[in-house]
């Protein structure tokens, strides 16, 4: 049987899981690695005085790199960002889509190619931060940077923008070593932890709010039930699904001539999970982030759209995670794959003939469905930010956070169990083989 220990888990399962724990404490331990000639004070009274802005949505995703300027302030999103660039590319630009057809080694070469783009968004984003810092003070006056020449010589921008950069890359590889040696997505456990990291600090705030009666107390009941019926609703659409009936028709052996064997095709209700909002939190940030260092007017209205509780940066918001819906199902789904697959082995949809009309039919329910989990990332990325907002809650709180919370919690416990599964079947198939040798003898 499989080597088990612990619980009942697999050697191999719990290696996994540890390796994933290891390196998610790396990171975390990064995230407290100051950047050199900061000051460390002065930049989180500057963040704390922002935090229920664009740097507060940006502090989340980074686990409080942000505010701490540490050598991980820029997170995984530049590699996020640069990851949408080449999956939007890849439907425009021939080379890539023949890159894609070629299968393994096509998509390690896409994967070089998204490294690159990183380093180049990392250096981008570096530089505009580093010459921010350097201009900037805390709201005591205190300046952010203490040292602006490194060795006598070495300028703070570019000592920041390589360390910055190389803190990027670090977080890259360490989320590249969770997705191969780990469970779970990568970059999706890294803003995972993140986000989950922030937790403690804004349980926290709202305590001290609640004891110096800044908040009241229904108000503060009120919120947390908010937040478990939000969870509630991400759990119940997640966990949903569609399923079309499938019929195979087979010769069964002896007297009973035709057979028919009933089964079904799973289409989940939100098919594109969590990508949708995490690709449009990082399209949106780029240029949300690029404003807060620019000093024009048009730029101090643009930013103040930009907001994550602004007009504009919703709609727009909205707007990317339809798009993101559909393209990403577009992508990873293709209707026609399906219904060969099924003419091939005998399988069909009762009344649907098969071939192009079951795909055809597929891909009308898959659209449906589509739009309807559109509708309903939209309203939990959406409502509550603004919401919260009406009740002045002096701390960054959306319905993305809580999405990624809980979506990757359920993609990851579903990864165990189907690890926990495929080693009871090969424990499984071990054992009947000794039996047959043993049989055998």
């Amino acid at each position: 049987m499989a080597t088990t220990e612990g619980f009942g888990i697999p050697r191999q399962l719990r290696n996994r899981i540890l390796f994933t724990l290891g390196v998610l404490a790396i990171y975390r331990i990064g995230v407290h690695v100051p950047t050199p000639g900061v000051d460390g004070q002065a930049v989180m009274s500057f963040f704390q005085a922002q935090s229920a802005g664009i740097f507060g949505l940006f502090n989340t995703f980074t686990g409080g790199a942000l505010e701490r300027f540490s050598v991980f302030a820029l997170g995984i999103m530049p590699y996020i960002s640069a990851s949408i660039i080449f999956q939007l590319l890849q439907a425009a630009v021939p080379y890539l889509e023949a890159l894609k057809k070629e299968g393994e080694q096509g998509r390690k070469k896409i994967q070089q190619y998204t490294r690159y783009a990183t380093v180049l968004l990392a250096v981008i984003q570096g530089y505009a931060m580093a010459k921010w810092l350097v201009s900037s003070s805390s709201p005591e006056g205190m300046p952010l940077v203490t040292t602006t020449y490194f060795a006598g010589f070495i300028p703070f921008e570019l000592f920041t923008i390589i360390t910055l950069t190389a803190g990027t890359c670090f977080i890259m590889w360490l989320g590249e070593q969770i997705t191969e040696r780990g469970v779970g997505n990568g970059a999706s456990l890294i803003i995972f932890a993140g986000i989950a990291a922030s937790i403690p600090s804004g349980a926290n705030n709202l305590w001290t709010m609640l004891t110096t009666g800044e908040m009241g107390g229904a108000l503060v009941l009120a919120l947390i039930l908010f937040m478990l019926a939000v969870i509630g609703a991400i759990v119940f659409v997640e966990v949903g699904q569609r399923r079309i009936p499938i019929q195979y028709s087979q010769k069964a052996q002896g007297k009973q001539g035709l057979g028919q064997q009933g089964s079904h095709l799973p289409l989940k209700v939100n098919f594109a999970n969590v990508i949708p909002p995490i690709f449009a939190s990082s399209l949106l940030m780029f240029p949300a982030t690029m404003t807060q260092f620019v000093d024009a007017a048009w730029i101090q209205v643009l930013q103040d759209s930009m907001n994550p509780t602004g007009a504009m940066y919703n709609v727009i918001f909205v707007a990317l995670i339809v798009f993101f819906c559909f393209f990403y199902t577009e992508i990873v789904f293709n209707p026609n794959d399906v219904a060969d697959n099924l003419k091939k082995y005998g399988g069909f949809v009762p009344g649907i003939r098969a071939g192009r009309s079951t795909a055809e039919y597929v891909k009308r329910v898959l659209d449906r469905l589509t739009v309807s989990g559109s509708i309903y990332l939209s309203a939990i990325c959406v409502l509550p930010t603004i919401l919260v907002d009406q009740f002045a809650v002096p701390f960054f709180f959306g319905g993305t956070s809580l999405l990624i919370l809980v979506a990757v919690a359920l993609d990851t416990s579903q990864q165990i169990q189907s690890h926990m599964l495929t080693a009871k079947y090969q424990g499984l198939m071990k054992g009947v083989k000794m039996k047959s040798r043993r049989v055998q003898y």
